[in-house]
């Protein structure tokens, strides 16, 4: 094999890399956001409103999440030098944050005051999209993968999520709260899974195994 062949395998496999974090980032975002179990919230919350204002309220739902979340994204080291938390600990912490919210969609309970309490927007997009499960696992992914990979990641799910609510009265109608159920549960195991590979990181991290 000669010189440019092997770089150009090189780059192909980082690049292939580089798209599987995306994936499984935006993928564990998307997740962790649960824009499925917010689409009774934001259909009670839109109800009396007409085509024009629910595509506005998603919008300003969405954005003020992104805001929410960019802004860990970006300044959430910070945080984290000043109170000299490391890796380990945000790992297993996030972990445990992520295992509560898990088993809170896979039981239908309510630990965490991820309630429909409260008619506003901005309260829809944060804490229920953008609750401390998002928070962590940014400033996590950070860490483990960079800004950019990061940032691409949850714009994907941000977008995703939008598209989600957008279309949250077509989505209800077609499957039901049964079908929403099944949701959130699915949703609840694969983020409890998540959950439990981070803890499991942290330790690892932590005892230097």
């Amino acid at each position: 094999m000669n010189c440019g062949q092997y770089f150009n395998r090189l780059g192909r496999f980082k690049c292939d890399h580089m798209m599987d974090e995306i994936i499984k980032s935006a993928l564990t975002f998307f997740v962790i956001m649960g824009p499925f179990s917010s689409v009774p919230i934001f259909i009670s919350v839109t109800k009396y409103m007409n085509q024009t204002q629910k595509l506005s309220a998603a919008t300003q739902a969405i954005a003020t999440a992104g805001g929410v979340l960019f802004a860990f994204l970006f300044f959430g080291q910070f945080l984290l030098d000043v109170f000299m938390i490391d890796f380990a600990s945000l790992s297993i912490a996030g972990g445990l944050i992520l295992t509560i919210l898990g088993i809170e969609l896979m039981l239908s309970l309510s630990i965490s005051g991820r309630g429909e309490s409260s008619p506003a927007i901005t309260l829809l997009a944060t804490p229920i999209l953008t609750g401390p499960g998002v928070i962590v696992t940014t400033m996590i992914f950070v860490q483990q993968y960079g800004y950019l990979i990061t940032s691409i990641a949850a714009l994907i799910a941000l977008v995703a999520s939008w598209l989600v609510l957008w279309f949250s009265g077509h989505i209800s109608r077609a499957i039901g709260d049964f079908g929403t159920g099944i949701i959130s549960r699915i949703t609840g195991l694969l983020l409890t899974a998540f959950a439990i590979e981070l803890i499991i990181t942290g330790i690892k991290a932590a005892f230097a195994l």
